[in-house]
């Protein structure tokens, strides 16, 4: 969260120092944040996830920090109940480097051993792998994090985001906006993302979310 916050406010130039700028926003955090709502769709999406057949492992990988998250979440938990504390990784989880919060990959491939670990302590199935996940972003740096693990990704981003990304729409898809190295993708397989490589998917809502297309079988009410 600092290094995202210095890397805003050189690119901005605004008007004030960094730790003005930082009080600014904990203040809006402070009064924002606990009146978040779920996007349209993401309590049915949930309880889908949850009824699927086969059985389907969901995690949370949040750039946000415990204070920040709590905040956010902590009158939501109808919605987060979906989550168990050990399927909850956050960005100030120290497993993670620093500096290796997304666009990373680091998040996702420790939720995935998260997962994994689990599914050996039951030993009733197989260890997934990377392709086999779906990350669903918001946020540019998660879209391109999810690539660099190696992952499917649906990016369903805010009208505004998507607007300010329409030149670069296949870009962001692949993951190629920025932070991807070789050195960062070598030890992932399949990691090497391209355009219209059919492991990135851009929806304008997660209403009706589409099931089949990724082969995932949900019970319906």
């Amino acid at each position: 969260m600092p290094q995202a916050s210095r890397i805003f406010n050189e690119w901005a130039k605004l008007p004030c120092t960094f730790d003005e700028f930082n009080t600014k926003v904990k203040v809006h955090q402070a009064k924002y944040f606990p009146t978040c709502s779920p996007l349209p769709g993401v309590p049915e999406l949930l309880d889908g996830l949850t009824s699927a057949n086969p059985k389907i492992h969901i995690a949370l990988a949040s750039s946000s920090n415990a204070q920040n998250f709590n905040l956010k979440t902590s009158h939501l938990q109808h919605i987060f109940r979906h989550f168990p504390a050990e399927r909850r990784l956050l960005g100030d989880d120290p497993r993670i480097p620093a500096g290796k919060g997304k666009p990373a990959p680091d998040i996702y491939l420790l939720a995935l051993k998260t997962v994994n670990d689990i599914v050996a302590r039951e030993g009733k199935e197989e260890p997934i792998k990377p392709e086999e996940c779906l990350v669903l972003e918001d946020a540019v740096p998660g879209v391109e994090a999810g690539r660099r693990a190696g992952m499917q990704v649906v990016w369903c981003p805010h009208p505004g985001l998507l607007e300010e990304c329409k030149d670069n729409q296949k870009e962001v898809l692949a993951g190629l906006t920025g932070g991807s190295k070789e050195s960062d993708v070598n030890h992932v397989p399949n990691a090497r993302a391209r355009f219209d490589d059919g492991h990135a998917t851009l929806l304008h809502s997660l209403e009706d979310f589409p099931y089949e297309k990724f082969g995932i079988h949900v019970k319906h009410s």
